[in-house]
């Protein structure tokens, strides 16, 4: 009877090695895992530093004149700590940056930089201080309420910009862009960053979602021709009353003073 429970209770010789094996399994594949993750995270780090230290160049070579060496601003240009990513990226992006020549506000221009230097140029200035970064591609794709975007457009952008978009007058020299042909990254980022005479719309003004509409309903404008043909510009009632008072009337009077001297 003892031998039997003695013999019931007694392991298998290869119990030990199973045991053995299972642990340094499970203990690999756990450094493994934290190695890989350790090592991702180190690449991700090193080659952000090194987006950064050539977008220093960069900004040391083509920026600094009017911002000062560490961005600090100088008599010719604000400081840029703070500003952000998106801020560089749009005015950069757009070839405003750098100026052309001073005047009341900084011209479009064809850009001076490629994609990857305009970004090395933002992530800079983003590492100096914290400020709006560029914008997820889900916010900026057209992906919205078109419908919803077009009654927020005519609420707080037609003012200057126009209902459709076309651009408009300012004081002082100044004027507000057509937005016909501009990405929606960069009207993004000018909602957040506020360029030249434009105010600031942040996220308490106007949420990210309601951002993504007015892009949507400004991509549907840029899609889509007018329904009622001829644009005029598409600079409102004003100008289409003054074509009909010109053209219009000047028919008009064309046609009578021929049949006068028809009948006479």
């Amino acid at each position: 009877m003892n031998r039997q429970k003695r013999r019931t209770g007694r392991r298998h010789p290869l119990a030990t090695v199973a045991l053995l094996a299972i642990g340094l399994v499970f203990t690999g594949g756990a450094y493994a895992a934290l190695s890989a993750g350790t090592t991702a995270q180190a690449e991700t780090d090193t080659t952000s530093q090194q987006t950064i230290d050539e977008g220093k160049k960069l900004f040391q070579a083509n920026c600094a004149t009017c911002h000062g060496l560490s961005a600090q601003g100088t008599d010719n240009g604000p400081s840029l700590i703070g500003v952000g990513a998106a801020a560089v990226d749009f005015q950069v992006g757009t070839g405003r940056m750098p100026m052309q020549m001073q005047g009341p506000q900084a011209q479009e221009k064809p850009v001076q930089f490629t994609d990857e230097q305009v970004k090395q140029l933002a992530y800079y200035v983003a590492s100096l201080g914290p400020g709006p970064d560029i914008p997820s591609d889900h916010l900026v794709n057209g992906g919205g309420d078109a419908a919803s975007g077009a009654e927020l457009f005519r609420i707080n952008c037609a003012m200057c910009h126009n209902v459709a978009g076309a651009g408009g007058a300012l004081t002082e020299g100044k004027f507000a862009p057509p937005l016909t042909d501009v990405s929606g990254v960069h009207i993004y980022e000018a909602m957040v960053t506020g360029p030249q005479n434009m105010p600031v719309f942040n996220d308490l003004n106007i949420s990210p979602e309601d951002k993504r509409d007015i892009i949507t309903y400004l991509k549907y404008v840029q899609d889509n021709a007018s329904p009622g043909g001829f644009e005029l510009g598409s600079l409102g009632p004003v100008a289409e009353g003054l074509f009909i008072w010109i053209f219009g009337l000047g028919a008009i009077v064309a046609i009578t003073v021929w049949i006068t001297a028809k009948s006479n």
